[in-house]
């Protein structure tokens, strides 16, 4: 028996229209689909370039005290961070060290030289006494001439002569008293080559005292020893007058002025610690970085402005961030950084317009890392994708996430 043929025909379009419906699904399956994106608007805003550098404190002055004269130094007492005071807090005392032990040799010497300097004495005296005799003689023939002339039966010439021979004699009793004299010193500094006499404090003992008030900062040398002069022992300083120094890459340091604004971060505390650049140091110097690189680094010193109570636990080379302002601006157009990207040498950003990513060429001014100056190319409004994916080209379909 023949099947109707409206029912033939309604099973050959349901054929064809689920047909039709797999491939709609499928087309539909293998259309390109919006990229999911993230935007942002351009605005005017406010815009500060930092240079940004791991920085220290470090006491502003500081002293090393080193010993001033040669001797045993006795135990160092303090420690780092005790509070000292100037001229009154005794550091150290230093106290003179025994003679040292004399060779055989060298004993011989220096009694040889006691024998030496005894004869000389013996010497002298001998000889004084001999000047002495010498001198009254010669003051006698001069009473004699004296009382001679008067009577006028000496001349001039021979008065003059005895006068002088007097004077003469004088001199040379007092010459030959000073000699014995030197003799008597010379003769003392050779016994005492060989003497070794106890070391004792009394009239020998030098007390260190700190220069300055304030605290302990490092001691160079605790135990007792024999010193030199000049040796440093320890370093004193005020840590609550403190600055922060910054190695800064000298291309860097270049655009840094005298008085620019910086900013202390990740000092321990919270909030910000303001400063200001007080010294920029002329010369650079090289530093090898993490990765072996060689850098010149220019070393910027900053001073604190009104540091807040808890500041004050900062001490002598703790580590902070420093940020120093090198260009700042009330009103520019700006974008985040993340929405630039470079084709060449040109700078360009994607606007979000009707759906679409358009490609716009623009041109750039400051940065800070984070938002950009955009000079010309879009403006105050321009919706732009921030960190646009791979897969977005110009006139990509997006969505905005």
């Amino acid at each position: 028996m023949r099947k109707p043929a409206g029912k033939h025909l309604l099973r050959k379009l349901g054929s064809s229209l689920s047909a039709v419906i797999v491939l709609g699904f499928v087309a539909w399956g293998f259309w390109p689909k919006p990229v999911l994106v993230e935007t942002a608007t351009a605005s005017r805003a406010a815009l500060t370039v930092r240079v940004s550098e791991e920085g220290k404190t470090r006491v502003r002055n500081r002293f090393v005290v080193a010993a001033p004269v040669a001797g045993r130094m006795r135990r160092v007492p303090l420690k780092p961070g005790d509070e000292v005071r100037a001229a009154a807090t005794v550091l150290t005392a230093i106290e003179p060290v025994a003679a040292p032990l004399l060779d055989p040799r060298s004993r011989e010497q220096a009694e040889a030289e006691v024998s030496l300097r005894g004869a000389a004495g013996k010497q002298a005296a001998a000889s004084l006494d001999a000047a002495r005799a010498t001198l009254k003689l010669a003051e006698s023939d001069r009473e004699r001439v004296r009382s001679i002339h008067r009577s006028g039966t000496v001349s001039e010439a021979d008065r003059d002569k005895v006068e002088g021979e007097a004077s003469i004699r004088a001199a040379e009793l007092r010459a030959i008293e000073f000699s014995i004299q030197v003799n008597d010193f010379r003769l003392a500094q050779a016994r005492a080559a060989l003497a070794r006499p106890e070391v004792g404090t009394a009239g020998g003992l030098v007390e260190v005292k700190s220069p300055v008030s304030g605290r302990v900062l490092k001691v160079l040398q605790e135990s007792e020893m024999v010193v030199a002069p000049g040796l440093p022992i320890l370093e004193v300083g005020d840590p609550q007058d403190l600055e922060v120094e910054a190695e800064i890459l000298s291309r860097d340091a270049v655009a840094i002025h005298l008085g620019d604004a910086a900013d202390i971060e990740q000092w321990g505390g919270e909030g910000l610690l303001k400063a200001r650049v007080r010294r920029i140091e002329p010369a650079a110097f090289t530093k090898i970085s993490a990765l072996g690189v060689e850098e010149q680094r220019v070393i910027v010193l900053c001073d604190l402005l009104d540091p807040p109570p808890a500041a004050k636990a900062l001490g002598d080379r703790f580590r902070v961030e420093v940020r120093v302002a090198i260009w700042h601006s009330d009103d520019v157009l700006v974008v985040p950084a993340g929405a630039l990207f470079r084709e060449g040498n040109v700078w360009k950003t994607f606007v979000f317009r009707d759906g679409r990513a358009v490609a716009t060429e623009v041109s750039v001014g400051h940065s800070d890392g984070r938002l950009t100056e955009v000079l010309s190319g879009i403006a105050a409004g321009t919706a732009v994708l921030v960190h646009p994916p791979d897969a977005v080209k110009d006139a990509t379909r997006v969505t905005r996430r």
